[in-house]
């Protein structure tokens, strides 16, 4: 009987009977490991590492594909067996902790992005049953951000590792929708986080937006509510979202729709609200619906329009929107432009409801805003029912608000 490699203990050679991983990643059967152990050896036989946690871990996946593997009478699909030990040997490849390695490490992640962009989802379950996706996750953040700036000052002559973040990213990215995302969770740990904080300060466009569609996923499962909240409330992060996307660098457009993204994300969540007011995010989503009112192509202004919307539940967001110079008429001007088939007029409308109900400033602004015009032209649009409702709702509003201020004058 051939065994396959990856069923086979390093230490014995033979077939496993009860694997276990350690923390270097590599996996043995646990007599052979437990022997190793007891007899005074601190490292782990195949990288030769020190164990700083001797703890052994059950590998569950492994199991299972040896239990299937036998109940098949060891006659699984070859090119099964060649797949899986074809990526057990890139896993092997990412665990090296050797640093010279970090081109050939590139050259991995390359491989596995390639191996799953090919359109099977048996080869993205078989990365995630093989436990690629917190293995990568622990590369990118794992170590803390005085380890991350060693290995930036360590390659700042060498492109090599802002291209082995990208590739990494990239891959995580891809797994993320298949997968429990009760992983991500790993970034709750203080360290982990301050990784992400670092990546986020120093780092480029394609991280950036990666580490955004990090956080929109974060605010999709119950899971993971609590680190949405945790990156909600983190005032570091929420600077650098604001500072380097929305403010910054609005001339590259796709940071600007990722942070756009991201915002949202985060204010999906109603007990991030307030502090995303704090931090200045409704100044943020203005800035980038100006951008929209002055030419710039913004695809995202639907999305920003009805991150907005949701705000301003608050009273401090709406106070937000009435303080800033351009906040009315940057939300009257998404009325009718924002999009073609009018994906953020809905929102629009809606936001100056909330906005004109309560303050004779907005009502005022508003209409010498053109707010009047733009309704009339939506109504006569290919817009929903609905919105054409709620036009109907503004416009009655600021007739009786007009005719209720007119006869306090006489």
């Amino acid at each position: 009987m051939r065994i396959p490699h990856l069923f086979k203990c390093p230490i014995s050679l033979d077939l496993f009977k009860d694997p276990v991983t350690l923390c270097t990643g590599q996996t043995y059967d646990r007599s052979s490991i437990e022997k190793w152990l007891s007899s005074g050896n601190l490292s782990c036989p195949v990288t030769m590492q020190k164990l700083h946690d001797p703890s052994m871990v059950p590998n569950h996946t492994l199991r299972h594909f040896i239990n299937q593997w036998l109940e098949m009478d060891n006659q699984f699909d070859p090119h099964y067996l060649q797949t899986i030990d074809y990526l057990s040997s890139l896993k092997c490849g990412l665990k090296s902790r050797d640093e010279g390695t970090l081109e050939s490490k590139v050259q991995v992640l390359k491989e596995i992005r390639a191996f799953s962009q090919l359109e099977s989802p048996f080869r993205n379950n078989l990365l995630l049953q093989l436990g690629f996706l917190p293995l990568l996750l622990e590369l990118v953040f794992g170590g803390g951000e005085a380890e991350l700036k060693e290995k930036q000052k360590l390659h700042e002559e060498c492109y090599y590792y802002i291209d082995f973040v990208e590739q990494a990213l990239c891959c995580i990215i891809t797994l993320l929708p298949l997968s429990e995302l009760e992983s991500l969770n790993m970034l709750r740990e203080e360290n982990n986080l301050a990784s992400f904080q670092a990546l986020f300060a120093n780092s480029t466009t394609s991280i950036r937006m990666s580490l955004c569609r990090l956080i929109e996923a974060a605010s999709t499962s119950p899971e993971t509510k609590g680190l949405c909240s945790m990156l909600g409330k983190n005032n570091q992060l929420l600077h650098q979202i604001l500072a380097q996307l929305l403010h910054q660098n609005l001339n590259s457009e796709e940071d600007g729709d990722a942070a756009i993204k991201a915002v949202s994300a985060l204010s999906s969540l109603e007990e991030n609200r307030e502090f995303l007011v704090e931090q200045g995010v409704v100044n943020g989503l203005t800035s980038y619906m100006i951008s929209t009112v002055e030419g710039h192509k913004r695809n995202l202004a639907p999305l920003a329009v009805a991150t907005l919307e949701k705000l301003l539940g608050l009273e401090s967001a709406r106070e937000a929107v009435i303080s800033n110079p351009n906040g009315i008429q940057s939300v009257v001007k998404m009325v009718f432009r924002v999009s073609d088939d009018h994906g953020g007029s809905d929102s629009a409308v809606g936001s100056l409801i909330i906005l004109c109900n309560d303050s004779l400033l907005a009502r005022e602004e508003a209409i010498s805003g053109g707010v009047l015009t733009q309704l009339l032209l939506l109504l006569q649009s290919q817009c929903s029912g609905q919105t054409k409702t709620k036009a109907r709702m503004l416009l009655k509003l600021l007739r009786i608000k007009w005719s209720q201020e007119a006869n306090q004058l006489l």
